[in-house]
């Protein structure tokens, strides 16, 4: 099986943004996941919203979609996008006792927004951490992961 080039260097190998220039802009989405596993009391709290911090759930949702937003000041060789949406979701996985976080983010443009989804859930789940680190000392942050991408021709556009 042949391998595929990979499109951050160049023909000398030195690091190099990837020139989308040629490409014609698409509405991309991508989600991606994430977990912070805990003490099943602290994701207790976490989900009542009463921890010594305050409501974490708030301030990571905010986190993470301004991270999304940051992407390309956080990874060199990334592109700005203009995102149109960003989403973060919570969800309680008791029998793990950790905290589901999912991360959805959609732009029309000429590349994908998958660093982005994964940023958003990686900055939600260590503001999670953050918000939780005062009583309990076992989180872990794990399963980070993309889980879809998709890319369409916007409406309207003709290939």
């Amino acid at each position: 099986m042949a391998r595929k080039a990979l499109t951050h260097l160049n023909a000398a190998g030195q690091a190099q943004m990837v020139d989308i220039s040629a490409k014609v802009p698409m509405l991309r989405r991508a989600v991606a996941s994430g977990e912070v596993r805990m003490a099943a009391a602290t994701l207790k709290r976490l989900m009542a919203g009463d921890l010594p911090k305050g409501e974490a759930l708030a301030v990571a949702r905010i986190a993470g979609i301004q991270a999304a937003k940051k992407c390309d000041d956080l990874i060199p060789l990334c592109h700005s996008l203009p995102l149109d949406q960003v989403t973060v979701e919570f969800r309680a996985q008791r029998k793990l006792a950790a905290v589901i976080i999912t991360a959805t983010a959609t732009t029309t443009a000429k590349t994908g927004v998958e660093m982005e989804a994964l940023t958003a859930v990686s900055v939600a789940a260590l503001t999670v951490y953050d918000m939780c680190k005062a009583i309990d000392k076992t989180m872990r942050i794990e399963a980070v992961q993309l889980l879809e991408k998709t890319k369409n021709l916007a409406a309207g556009q003709v290939h």
